[in-house]
C-alpha cells in the first residue's frame, strides 16, 4: 500500500483515455466513410445513454458491438491509435502510476484485449485491469462479450470493486454514471468526477468533488504530481479582446481562462485581479501599483501589443511578476497602414472619395502629388520607424529620422541631430515613439510651427504625444495639408462607447480607431508569441523576452526539482541559498543566476525536495521577493 493507504481506481474510456475506445475502433474499421460516420454517431449516442444511466450497460454494449462488425485483426491498429490518445494529465503523471502501481486499478465496461497493452506501459498490472473480454468466432470476428461478467450487470462496477476486499480508502476517478454509482453503492469512499475530456451534467451534479485533471486530484490528496500546482487552478484573465488563439493556447495548457472584450479602469481591475495568476492586456488597461497591491496570486503579465508603458514595471518587479510583450509582432501591420495613409493623404484620396459618395465629380490634380522624391521625417526609429524607412525608400522617398537613442541608419536614411531639424525639412512627418511620460506633447504648437507649410502629419504611436488642440489649429489654418491619426489621448474602453474628438469632421483627416497593429496576422502572431512566452515562464522559469526580470533561457526540466528565487540585488543571496540546500543534503544539478540593476534571479535544479522546512528557510532569506518550486 502507499504511505497514504489509498487505492486509486480509474475508469478507462474518457478518463485514462481522451476518447472512447469503441469510437476509435469504429474509425479504424470504416475510415471516414459515409456509412462509418453514421455508425460512429449511433455508437456515440449509445455510449452517452449508457454513461448517463439511461440505458443498461449490457444493452448499450450489445448494440455497439453489433454495429461495429469488427474482428481480431483490427485490435492491434486500435491499440496503436489509442496510445496516442492518452489523457494529457495522465501522461504528465506517468511516474505516479509507476510508483503506486500496487494500489492502482483500471475498471471499465470496455475490453481487456484493448486496455491491458495500453495501461501496462504506465506500470499497471494486468491483474489490476477489471474489464470485459471479447468473444470471437472461428474467423476472428467479434461476435459479443462475456455476458456473465459482473461488469455487464446493473451496479457491475460496485460489485466488482467490493469483491476486491480492498483495505484502506478506495478512490474512484471517472466520467460516467456507473463511476458515480461506486460511491453511491458504498464500494469507494471518494468519487472524483473527471472532466478533463468530457463533462456529463448528470454526473457532475451528483459528484461531491470535480477534477478537471489528474493534477488536481493528486494536489488535493497531497500526492507528488508532475506539476507543483494544478494547472486548472491557474486563472487567466484576458482583457481587450485578445486574439482567440491566445485563449486556446492557455486553455490547451489546462488553465482556467476568463475573457473580456473591453478594458477595465483601476477600481474595476482591483476587483477582477484577485486570484488571477496571469493577466493579459493591450494598450488601454493600466496596471498600476495600486492594482498590484490586490494581485495576490499574479505571476505574469502579458501586454499583447508592443508597448509596456501602461504597466508599472517597477511595481511588478518588486512583486516578482514577470511582464512579457510582443515587440515586433505587429510592426509590418503598422508600417503598411502608415504607408497607405501617406499615399491617400498626398493624393487627397480620402476627400475625393467623400465627394464621389456625394455625387460630385472633381477630376483635378491640384495638391495631388506623388510620394517619389518627397522627404519622409520619422520621429522615432525603433522597429516600426526603421521598417517604414526601408519600405518608403523602396518607393522613392527620401528618409530622415530623429531618435533620442543613438540608432544605426538603414539604407540611405539620414539621421537628424534634433527634432527641430527633422521637422523643418520633412514633407511628411510620421510619429513612432513609445509612451513614456517624457514624450507627452512632444509635438506641440512650437513643433507644428517648425514644420513646412502643407506638411502631411501622421501619428500611429501614442495618443498623448501630440497636443490635439495645436493639431486642430494648424489643420484649420492650412499649415497641415492632411493628417492621419490612429491613437488619441482619450479612447473608448470598448466598441459600445462613443468616440469624442475635436478632429471629427475635419477636412483631409483620416481617423482610425487604434488599428495600426490590428490585422488578423498581427493579432494572431501576438497571441501566439505572448501566450507561449508566459507558459514557458510558468512551466520552466525561462524569462527570455521579459521586459522587467533578468533574462535567462533555461533548459527543459528533467528528473529534478527546480527552485525559482527572485530577490533584491544584494550581496550574498546565492551563498545563502546554497548553504540551505547543503544543510538539507541536496545535490545541485544545475544553477543559473542573472541580475539587473535592482533584481537577482536564481534558478537551481536539485535532486530532491522532501523536507518542508527547506521551503520555509528559502522563503525566509532576507531580501527575498518571490520563491517558487517546479517539479
Amino acid at each position: 500500500m502507499t504511505e497514504n493507504q489509498e487505492t486509486f481506481i480509474f475508469d478507462f474510456d474518457s478518463t485514462f483515455m481522451k476518447v472512447e475506445a469503441l469510437d476509435v475502433l469504429c474509425e479504424v474499421i470504416y475510415q471516414d466513410s459515409a456509412a462509418g460516420t453514421q455508425i460512429l454517431s449511433e455508437i456515440q449516442r449509445l455510449t452517452d445513454l449508457g454513461m448517463e444511466g439511461k440505458l443498461s450497460l449490457k444493452e448499450s454494449l450489445t448494440q455497439r458491438i453489433q454495429l461495429l462488425q469488427a474482428n481480431r485483426d483490427h485490435i492491434g491498429t486500435v491499440i496503436e491509435e489509442l496510445k496516442k490518445k492518452v489523457t494529457a494529465s495522465v501522461i504528465r503523471n506517468r511516474t505516479f502510476f509507476k510508483q503506486h502501481s500496487e494500489n492502482i486499478y483500471i475498471i471499465s465496461n470496455g475490453f481487456k484485449e484493448i486496455i491491458i497493452p495500453i495501461v501496462s506501459e504506465y506500470g499497471i498490472k494486468p491483474e489490476h485491469v477489471l474489464a470485459n473480454t471479447f468473444k470471437f468466432d472461428h474467423d476472428g470476428k467479434i461476435i459479443g462479450f462475456d455476458e456473465k461478467d459482473e461488469l455487464c450487470e446493473n451496479q457491475g462496477k460496485v460489485k466488482k470493486i467490493k469483491s476486491l476486499n480492498l483495505k484502506g480508502e478506495a478512490i474512484m476517478i471517472g466520467d460516467g454514471y456507473t463511476d458515480y454509482e461506486t460511491l453511491e453503492g458504498g464500494a469507494v469512499s471518494k468519487f472524483f468526477a473527471f472532466t478533463e475530456n468530457v463533462s456529463r451534467k448528470i454526473v457532475v451534479e451528483k459528484a461531491s468533488q470535480i477534477a478537471p485533471s489528474l493534477d488536481e486530484i493528486l494536489y488535493e490528496l497531497s500526492y507528488k504530481a508532475s506539476v507543483s500546482y494544478p494547472k486548472n487552478r491557474i486563472k487567466v484573465l484576458l482583457l481587450e479582446n485578445i486574439h482567440q488563439d491566445a485563449v486556446k493556447i492557455f486553455e490547451h495548457e489546462g488553465y482556467s481562462v476568463e475573457t473580456m472584450k473591453g478594458s477595465l479602469n483601476e477600481d474595476e481591475l482591483i476587483e477582477k485581479i484577485k486570484g488571477v495568476s496571469i493577466l493579459g492586456i493591450r494598450s488601454k488597461t493600466n496596471l498600476t501599483a495600486k492594482v498590484l497591491e490586490h494581485a495576490n496570486k499574479l505571476h505574469a503579465v502579458g501586454t499583447f501589443c508592443i508597448g509596456t508603458n501602461q504597466v508599472d514595471l517597477n511595481a511588478c518587479s518588486m512583486k516578482g511578476i514577470s511582464v512579457f510583450n510582443a515587440p515586433y509582432s505587429n510592426t509590418r501591420s503598422v508600417v503598411e497602414l502608415a504607408l497607405g495613409q501617406i499615399i491617400m493623404l498626398v493624393r487627397n484620396t480620402f476627400e475625393k472619395s467623400i465627394m464621389m459618395h456625394q455625387g460630385k465629380w472633381d477630376k483635378s490634380a491640384t495638391n495631388s502629388v506623388e510620394i517619389r522624391g518627397k522627404k519622409l521625417g520619422l520621429v522615432g526609429y525603433g522597429s516600426i520607424g526603421s521598417q517604414l524607412s526601408i519600405v518608403a525608400e523602396a518607393l522613392g522617398m527620401k528618409v530622415y529620422f530623429y531618435d533620442a537613442v543613438d540608432r544605426l541608419a538603414l539604407g540611405n536614411a539620414k539621421k537628424c541631430s534634433s527634432l527641430k531639424e527633422l521637422l523643418a525639412l520633412s514633407d511628411v512627418v510620421s510619429l513612432h515613439v513609445d509612451g513614456r511620460a517624457s514624450n507627452k506633447n512632444i509635438i506641440d504648437a512650437d513643433a507644428f510651427e517648425a514644420m513646412k507649410p502643407g506638411v502631411i502629419f501622421l501619428n500611429l504611436s501614442r495618443g498623448h504625444v501630440v497636443d490635439i488642440p495645436a493639431l486642430v489649429a494648424n489643420l484649420k489654418n492650412g499649415k497641415i495639408h492632411g493628417a492621419a491619426v490612429d491613437v488619441f489621448p482619450e479612447e473608448p474602453k470598448n466598441n459600445d462607447e462613443p468616440f469624442v474628438s475635436e478632429l471629427i469632421g475635419m477636412k483631409n483627416v483620416i481617423l482610425t480607431p487604434h488599428i495600426g497593429g490590428s490585422t488578423e496576422e498581427a493579432q494572431e502572431d501576438i497571441g501566439h508569441y505572448v501566450a507561449n512566452k508566459i507558459i514557458n515562464y510558468i512551466n520552466t522559469g525561462t524569462t527570455y523576452g521579459s521586459v522587467n526580470l533578468p533574462e535567462i533561457q533555461l533548459p527543459e526540466l528533467q528528473s529534478a526539482h527546480r527552485i525559482m528565487h527572485i530577490h533584491e540585488n544584494v550581496k550574498g543571496i546565492l551563498a545563502q541559498i546554497n548553504n540551505i540546500l547543503l544543510e538539507y543534503d541536496n545535490n545541485i544539478l544545475g544553477q543559473y543566476l542573472k541580475t539587473n540593476e535592482t533584481l537577482g534571479y536564481v534558478i537551481t535544479d536539485i535532486d530532491n525536495f522532501h523536507n518542508p522546512d527547506l521551503e520555509k528557510k528559502l522563503k525566509a532569506i532576507p531580501n527575498t521577493i518571490r520563491y517558487r518550486i517546479l517539479y
